[in-house]
């Protein structure tokens, strides 16, 4: 009997501490993140210069706790991100936690998607999501 309230015990601190660890930033009600160039439809050469677009919100450094702020995050190529856990690193999940609103993205020739996500001081996206339309460029 004890080991089995000890096994529960243990079973609910984990859990709330998962809650917990994953639990989302709410975003300020009408924040929007947008690309702001290059244009939907834009035929670009590479590296392609990407300037990032925020209303509503502030941009804060990843691990800076203050409110109604986050970081940006592109999503390249139809990257997908589930919304409860931290937005993944990799090559179509880039990260600009030092708080940067723009970049140079060595892409390909071809046709590319992109979109803009924020994440909070751990890099989960808030609730709701902040995040920008798709757009659709053609590197030549």
């Amino acid at each position: 009997m004890e080991r089995w309230i000890a096994v529960s015990g243990l079973l609910i601190v984990v859990s709330l501490v998962g809650s917990v660890a994953q639990a989302a930033t709410p975003s300020p009600k009408g924040a929007e993140v947008y690309i702001i160039s290059p244009a939907d439809g834009a035929v670009v050469s590479s590296p392609v210069h990407i300037q990032f677009g925020l209303k509503g919100m502030g941009v804060a450094p990843a691990g800076v706790d203050k409110a109604n702020t986050g970081h940006h995050h592109l999503l390249v190529d139809g990257a997908r991100q589930e919304m409860m856990k931290p937005i993944g690193k990799d090559a179509t999940h880039m990260h600009f936690g030092g708080g940067q609103t723009e970049t140079m993205l060595k892409l390909k020739p071809g046709k590319h998607r992109l979109q803009l996500l924020m994440g909070d001081k751990g890099h989960m996206p808030h609730n709701p999501p902040v995040m920008s339309k798709v757009i659709t460029i053609t590197v030549k």
